[in-house]
């Protein structure tokens, strides 16, 4: 809250992934409103109470925009994405099978872009393939044009700001390099897009937690993103523009000690998605010392450790923090919210609640 400086944060869902954090956040006036990754996941949050729901991504579930659209409650609070006529169009017919209206947003690609003579370098993700305000003015006017469709604001992720540790120099030239185009090209597709479709946006999202305080300062932004900086996975450990306190570990239990020096612990093998390097493994932090070995990992079933020197039984439990946010609440049923020494509550995952989202 404190880097947002007042500007509203949406709690990006798919780093949560447990109905009730979701809904604690939610009821801190800093908070204002929830991104999902899953149409059906946002009919479900829309009907179970969350009033504004922005998809962050595009979808092509017909039967699932179909569902959004033919219920009342669902579409009134819920915004699609798009970034391409043709999702636009799905989302129209189904507006007009229901003689509805849905509400979509349009996702703008936050990338840097250099050009070094003949050569253009591309830094960040590769998500959205509208970048310049006249990409997001063709793609706005196309879109308005849909019966059943109403712009309601754009979107910005900029991942090499937000989703980049400060690991090197030139990492943070490159955020900075990002910080200051943003701050161009944001306010410009804006102003293309409202001349579009004729009215004000009542949205401008951008960032996520590692860029929150950058992005709530900049021109024409109206809300942030997070989600993962409510957990604080091992991604996070190097960055130097916030110091954030880990908050979600798991546990496993020792079931052999192999020999001195060693242990192996039942499951584990909650990879994050990415590149499959090491960063993307579980980090054992108790106790203090242990380490994965280099040939077997984070296993399917079992995951041997070295202990350096700490002293380890059977029935012992080695705790880990997750390389990424949400993704290893897929992994389990529920979680305890403690504070302190005191569990205060035990509440279920999406998991846990019978819920695929993908």
């Amino acid at each position: 809250m404190r880097r947002a400086a007042g500007v509203p944060v949406r709690v990006a869902s798919k780093s949560v992934r447990v109905p009730e954090v979701i809904e604690r956040a939610l009821a801190h006036p800093g908070f204002a409103g929830v991104m999902a990754y899953s149409v059906r996941e946002a009919t479900w949050l829309a009907r179970r109470g969350v009033t504004d729901v922005l998809l962050g991504y595009p979808s092509v579930d017909t039967g699932a925009v179909d569902q959004l659209a033919a219920d009342p409650v669902a579409r009134e609070r819920v915004t699609l994405m798009v970034d391409d006529t043709a999702q636009a169009d799905l989302a129209a017919h189904a507006a007009r099978s229901h003689g509805a209206e849905l509400a979509v947003c349009l996702d703008v690609d936050a990338s840097l872009r250099l050009r070094l003579g003949p050569f253009t370098a591309h830094l960040g993700v590769r998500r959205s393939p509208v970048h310049s305000a006249a990409d997001a003015h063709r793609l706005a006017a196309a879109v308005a044009r849909r019966p059943g469709l109403r712009v309601r604001g754009v979107m910005f992720y900029e991942a090499q700001v937000a989703g980049l540790p400060d690991s090197s120099p030139a990492v943070r030239m490159v955020k900075r390099l990002s910080i200051a185009d943003l701050a161009q090209r944001r306010v410009a597709v804006v102003d293309a897009v409202e001349d579009a479709v004729g009215h004000p946006l009542e949205l401008v999202n951008s960032g996520g937690s590692g860029s929150v305080q950058t992005s709530a300062g900049a021109a024409a932004v109206t809300e942030v993103t997070a989600g993962s900086g409510l957990f604080v996975p091992t991604l996070f450990d190097d960055y130097r523009s916030f110091s954030p306190r880990p908050a979600a570990f798991f546990g496993l239990d020792v079931v052999r000690v192999p020999r001195p020096g060693m242990a192996t612990a039942y499951g584990g093998g909650y990879i994050a998605s990415g590149p499959p390097t090491t960063s993307r493994q579980p980090r054992p932090v108790w106790p203090v010392g242990a380490t994965l070995t280099p040939r077997e990992g984070a296993g399917e079933v079992q995951t041997p450790l070295r202990l350096h020197g700490a002293d380890v039984r059977i029935g012992d439990r080695v705790w880990f923090r997750h390389a990424k946010a949400g993704e290893v609440m897929e992994r389990f049923t529920e979680v305890h919210l403690v504070r302190g020494a005191q569990r205060v509550a035990t509440v279920p995952t999406y998991r846990g609640e019978g819920l695929a989202f993908g």
